[in-house]
């Protein structure tokens, strides 16, 4: 059974920091793009950041440059989300997500998805 489980959502205030956190079972981990979107309450769901298996490169979405970082632990089979400087435009449930890299940032491509984790931002 493939499961995709977040965790590390939560409330900050605004200038603070969150590190999410992604454990993948069932599934080659290492085959797989893993990504982190998000979906705000009445707007679509956005892809925030993905990394490749292949070699490690990361994507970004403009509004989060600079301030998240995305990271992979193979052998954890877990995938991680630093945010810092958080806004309260970032606030949204974020959900992790694997699939083929091509899809990103496009959440109709992504082969596997968790049930999201809150982020709430305060100002």
């Amino acid at each position: 059974e493939v499961q995709l489980v977040e965790s590390g959502g939560g409330l900050v205030q605004a200038g603070g920091s969150l590190r999410l956190s992604c454990e993948a079972s069932g599934f080659t981990f290492d085959e797989y793009a893993m990504c982190w979107f998000r979906q705000a309450p009445g707007k679509e769901r956005e892809g925030v950041s993905c990394i490749s298996s292949s070699d490690g490169s990361t994507y970004y979405v403009d509004s989060v440059k600079g301030r998240f970082t995305i990271s992979s632990d193979n052998a954890k089979n877990t995938v991680y989300l630093q945010m810092n400087s958080l806004k309260p435009e970032d606030s949204a449930v974020y959900y992790c997500a694997a699939g083929d890299l091509v899809s990103w940032p496009f959440a109709d491509g992504m082969d596997y998805w968790g049930k999201g984790t809150l982020v709430t931002v305060s100002s």
